[in-house]
């Protein structure tokens, strides 16, 4: 029989779950595209602007961001001069190098992040008739899945409890040695502002 969790007959658990990611993955590509169809931007812009709103200058550059969205670099400075043209973002040029610059929101541009930022919001209002701790629950196996693909190189960049040098599992339970204190299953982050990678 053909093993591969999109052969109709395959039932077992592991392969409905990719299938089940699949179809949600479908769910928040089509969000995505309404609302960028709506506002005359692409997907690939609006994610731009929701990552720049949310994060420090230093991650918010042309090589850095064609990582975290795992498209090429000419594909991000091609949205970025959109956007920069439309008045969204201006860049900072490095005092060092003048090729290299980051990008930051203008007003028009944070403005657009309001609009756009609840485009997800039918996927949490659906996650939200799930009972709690089958939500913890969720969010552990996730986080465990997410990890793994980042370990395999299948996803490029991860901030996440798990990778960081700050993360520590004594007794089986999770530490965070830069907050000093434990940390519970659905405290872990996916994207962590301190985050630091493990040497």
């Amino acid at each position: 029989m053909n093993n591969t969790p999109f052969n109709l007959e395959n039932q077992d658990t592991n392969s409905k779950i990719v299938v089940a990611l699949q179809r949600i993955s479908e769910a928040f590509k089509v969000l995505l595209w309404d609302k960028a169809k709506q506002l005359g931007l692409s997907p690939i812009q609006i994610q731009i602007v929701l990552f720049v709103d949310n994060h420090n200058d230093d991650l918010c550059n042309v090589s850095h961001l064609a990582s975290e969205f795992n498209v090429t670099k000419p594909t991000i400075s091609d949205a970025i001069k959109v956007l920069n043209h439309k008045g969204f973002i201006e860049k900072g040029y490095s005092t060092t190098d003048s090729r290299s610059y980051t990008v930051q929101l203008t007003d028009a541009g944070k403005r657009i992040v309001k609009e756009t930022e609840e485009f997800a919001n039918p996927i949490q209002t659906a996650l939200s008739s799930i009972d709690p701790l089958a939500q913890d629950h969720l969010f552990k196996a996730l986080s465990t899945v997410i990890y793994t693909l980042n370990r395999t190189g299948i996803l490029s960049v991860q901030r996440m409890c798990f990778g960081c040098k700050y993360y520590s599992k004594p007794d089986d339970n999770h530490f965070c040695n830069l907050l000093n204190k434990p940390l519970l299953d659905t405290e872990i982050r996916l994207d962590c502002p301190e985050f630091e990678n493990k040497v």
